[in-house]
């Protein structure tokens, strides 16, 4: 759950805004035309701090008149884009005695993210170890745990960041293995705990940048006529619509997370890993956040990495618990916070005797 950047003009953006389309510093009003780096350039830098723009999958360009774009040849989306390393094979999922079946047999053409054995360690420290988790569409699944206990280690690895053993497929295809930018084409987009977007961009330019992400160079500096349909549904997912020509920079702590989320909408990314989304956020900006999760969840795999409890209890569908690298508990909130390991974790075994009391006398009430 830590190059060059590529700023683009938007089509949705009038004549005079396009002279605004550089990211991380300001660019003169003088410049009409931005240099563009290569797609992967981006990803490789903003793998290394903070980004909100990890996928790689391209969206379809609107009619542009200058000049037809440079045809690309078509990616396999199930292998690794890259020439200079070898492809990934992807494994043969075989249920293993003890483990839950696959949840390709279970959900067919949906969504699913599925995590087997997966290991991670630094200088023979274990930091996760053999984590089975598995993540359908629809389910908006918390992840919860103390701190150091291996959440964000464990998205890191999910993510490419870190290396891991073991196995973590989505939809079918091996993620471990692969680099950054192999596993943003496949559909995985995270976020982090800081919102990184581009701050003297509009929110607009913010989204055509994202939804540009698989775009040649050269496409990149033309600018768009009309709005993509992909950037107008993120608006109104997002509810950033009253806000598309501000800059980024002025929007509030909240309103950042949710145009962060907005640029992995529009380039399509459907397993979201969000890391502490609501950290810092008002009352009001977590309940619309919850919402948010809500909306873009019944479609998509969405795992959230939390210590917000409060927010946890009223917005997740299933939690799993991590303690020392393993799953400690998974299940229903109602499930996981009655188990009595779990309330050891975070309240000490003294306290959680004394909770674990409580509850079986008011059980053994209830039956008298």
């Amino acid at each position: 759950m830590s190059d060059e950047s590529v700023p683009a003009a938007s089509d949705g953006v009038r004549a005079d805004d396009a002279a605004g389309t550089a990211a991380a510093e300001p660019i003169p009003a003088e410049l009409d035309t931005v240099e563009a780096a290569a797609p992967e350039t981006v990803v490789a830098e903003r793998a290394a701090e903070p980004t909100a723009a990890v996928i790689d999958s391209a969206e379809p360009a609107a009619a542009e008149a200058e000049e037809p774009a440079v045809p690309e040849p078509a990616e396999d989306a199930t292998a690794p884009a890259d020439t200079d390393s070898a492809a990934v094979a992807e494994p043969v999922v075989v249920a293993e005695a003890g483990r839950p079946t696959p949840a390709s047999v279970r959900m067919g053409d949906s969504e699913y993210l599925e995590i087997r054995g997966l290991s991670v360690s630094f200088d023979g420290f274990k930091a996760v170890t053999d984590v089975d988790l598995t993540v359908l569409q629809g389910d908006l699944r918390f992840l919860i745990g103390p701190n150091g206990a291996g959440k964000t280690t464990l998205i890191d690895a999910i993510t490419g960041l870190v290396p891991a053993s073991g196995s973590a497929q989505k939809s079918g295809s091996e993620l471990l293995g692969r680099k950054v930018h192999q596993i943003a084409r496949l559909g995985v987009g995270r976020t982090f705990q800081t919102a990184s977007v581009f701050e003297q961009l509009t929110v607009l330019q913010n989204l055509d940048i994202a939804a540009g992400a698989g775009r040649s160079a050269l496409t990149l500096l033309r600018r768009r006529r009309s709005v993509l349909p992909s950037i107008e549904a993120a608006l109104e997912t997002t509810g950033l619509e009253a806000l598309r020509d501000k800059p980024a920079g002025v929007l509030a702590h909240g309103q950042k997370q949710w145009l962060e989320i907005g640029m992995l909408l529009v380039q399509n990314a459907s397993v979201l890993l969000l890391d502490e989304p609501v950290a810092g956020m008002s009352a009001e900006e977590r309940e619309e956040t919850g919402n948010l999760l809500r909306r873009i969840g019944t479609d998509r795999v969405v795992i959230v990495v939390e210590h917000d409890m409060d927010f946890m209890r009223a917005f997740a569908n299933s939690v799993t618990v991590l303690a020392g690298g393993r799953v400690l508990s998974e299940g229903s909130v109602e499930h996981v916070q009655a188990d009595r390991k779990v309330q050891e974790v975070y309240l000490g075994t003294a306290a959680a005797g004394d909770i674990y009391a409580e509850t079986e006398e008011v059980a053994d009430v209830g039956t008298r």
